[in-house]
C-alpha cells in the first residue's frame, strides 16, 4: 500500500491515547494541558532549540531521554516556564513527577513541554490539579483535543497522520505541532509531537527524526525568532510487531519518508497559519552546487521581511529576492540566476527580464505563493516555508504578554 493520509493524529498509530483539557493557565475559556500516553513502554528521541536561553522543560526532557525511553508526554500552553530559574526546573519536574504518579510510572518516563509568555511564573497548582482531570480524559480519539491543548496565538489545531505497509504490517505516524509566531526553527520545531507503533531502535529513531527536521521544520521560518522552548519528541512503541528496524535498509527508507511526509505536513501548517498571516509562501532553490547552499538562499529568502511585505503588497519587487540569496552565505554565480514568481520569470542571468506586471501580481494575489529560483550551478534543490508579514502581526505581538 502506497503512503495513505489518516485521521487521529497523535492517536492514530496503535497503542496511543492523549488528552486535552482546562487548566486556566492563562486564559479559562480554553483547554491549556495536553496529555499523551502510550498503553506500553515506548523508545523515544528528541531535538531541542539551538537558542542558548532554554526553558525549564527542556532541561527535564533531555535528562529523561538518557535512556531512550518514554512512555507520556505533559505539556501545557499559555506559559512557557523559561526564565524563572531553579523553581522553573522544580516545577517541571514536578509536573512529571505528578503525572507519573497518577499514570504510575517512573517520572524519569514521563516528557515535559511547555509554551506561551517567557518569565512569567508556572502556575503549577493548576497543572497538578487539571492532570488529574487530563489522565481521566485520555482516550483513543482524545489526539484532536489534546493538538487542541498546545496551542497560543495558533488560529487553528495542527496534525498530520498517515500509514503504509512494511513487511506485511500496517506501519502509523502520527504528529501534532503549535506554532505560529517565534518561528525559525534550528535543530528541532516550535513544539511537536510524532507518534509511531513501528518497532526501531533508538538509534535509527534519532537519525530519522534529525534527518526529517533538516529537510522541514529547519526549513521554516515565520518572524527570524528561535523560540526558548522549541521541542520535537517522538515515542515508537513497537504496536505494529512489525521486524525492528536497527539499521538503515528499505524499511528504514521508508519509515523515514514518512516521517518526513508527516513533519512537512504540520512545516506546512505552521507557515499557513504564521501570525496574520494571509499567504502562505513556498520558496524553490533548484539546480544549486549543493544541498547546503540550496537550503541557505530558500531560507534567507523565506525570512526576509522586506520579501514578505512585497508578498502581502503583491508587490513583484524580484530585486529582494535576489538580495537576500546575496546575503544568505550561500555560493553561487549572481550573472546566472533566474527568478520566477509562480509561472512568470522575473529575472534572467541575474538581470532585468521584461516580464507581465499583471501576471506577476496574479502569481502574488492568491493565498499561496510560489517563488523559484534557479541557480544553474548543479543539480541540488530546496524547499523553504514562510509567509507573508502583515499588520496584524504587529497587532498580535504589541500586547502578546498583556
Amino acid at each position: 500500500m502506497p503512503y495513505k493520509h489518516i485521521a487521529g493524529g497523535v492517536t492514530a498509530p496503535k497503542g496511543f491515547k492523549a488528552a486535552g483539557v482546562a487548566a486556566g493557565i492563562k486564559d479559562p475559556s480554553r483547554k491549556e494541558l495536553a496529555l499523551i500516553y502510550s498503553v506500553v513502554p515506548a523508545c523515544a528521541a528528541g531535538l531541542f532549540t539551538a537558542n542558548r536561553v532554554k526553558a525549564a522543560p527542556l532541561y527535564v526532557t533531555k535528562e529523561h531521554l538518557r535512556d531512550g525511553r518514554a512512555q507520556a508526554v505533559v505539556i501545557n500552553s499559555g506559559n512557557a516556564n523559561a526564565c524563572n530559574g531553579s523553581q522553573g526546573l522544580e516545577d517541571a519536574k514536578a509536573m512529571a513527577r505528578e503525572a507519573a504518579r497518577l499514570l504510575r510510572l517512573l517520572p524519569e518516563d514521563v516528557l515535559v513541554a511547555s509554551t506561551g509568555v517567557i518569565g512569567q511564573p508556572l502556575p503549577l497548582a493548576k497543572i497538578i490539579k487539571s492532570l488529574g482531570q487530563a489522565v481521566v480524559a485520555l482516550s483513543e480519539q482524545g489526539g484532536g483535543a489534546a493538538a487542541e491543548a498546545i496551542m497560543t496565538t495558533d488560529t487553528r489545531p495542527k496534525e498530520a497522520a498517515l500509514q503504509f505497509e512494511l513487511a506485511g504490517k500496517v506501519i502509523t505516524v502520527g504528529g501534532m505541532a503549535k506554532g505560529a509566531g517565534m518561528i525559525h526553527p534550528q535543530l528541532a520545531t516550535m513544539l511537536c509531537f510524532l507518534t509511531t507503533d513501528v518497532a526501531i531502535s533508538v538509534p535509527c529513531l534519532q537519525e530519522v527524526i534529525r534527518m526529517a527536521a533538516a529537510s522541514s521544520f529547519n526549513l521554516l521560518t515565520v518572524d527570524r525568532d528561535t523560540s526558548t522552548n522549541d521541542m520535537l519528541v517522538i515515542l515508537a512503541n513497537g504496536r505494529a510487531e512489525n521486524p525492528a528496524i536497527n539499521k538503515r535498509n528499505a524499511a528504514y527508507n521508508m519509515f523515514q519518508e514518512a516521517v518526513l511526509k508527516v513533519c512537512t505536513e504540520l512545516t506546512i501548517a505552521i507557515a499557513r497559519d504564521g501570525e496574520g498571516a494571509t499567504k502562505l509562501l513556498e520558496v524553490r532553490v533548484i539546480n544549486a552546487a549543493s544541498r547546503e547552499d540550496a537550503c541557505l538562499a530558500a531560507r534567507a529568502v523565506a525570512a526576509s521581511n522586506l520579501v514578505k511585505t512585497a508578498i502581502f503588497g503583491q508587490d513583484a519587487n524580484w530585486g529582494r529576492i535576489i538580495c537576500a540569496v546575496g546575503y544568505s552565505g550561500a555560493k553561487f554565480d549572481p550573472y546566472r540566476i533566474n527568478i520566477f514568481l509562480g509561472n512568470e520569470q522575473v529575472a534572467q542571468n541575474g538581470s532585468m527580464l521584461p516580464f507581465s506586471e499583471a501576471a506577476a501580481v496574479q502569481a502574488l494575489a492568491g493565498s499561496k505563493v510560489s517563488i523559484l529560483i534557479d541557480f544553474n550551478e548543479g543539480t541540488y534543490e530546496a524547499m523553504a516555508w514562510g509567509c507573508d508579514l502583515t499588520y496584524d502581526y504587529i497587532r498580535i505581538n504589541a500586547s502578546y504578554r498583556t
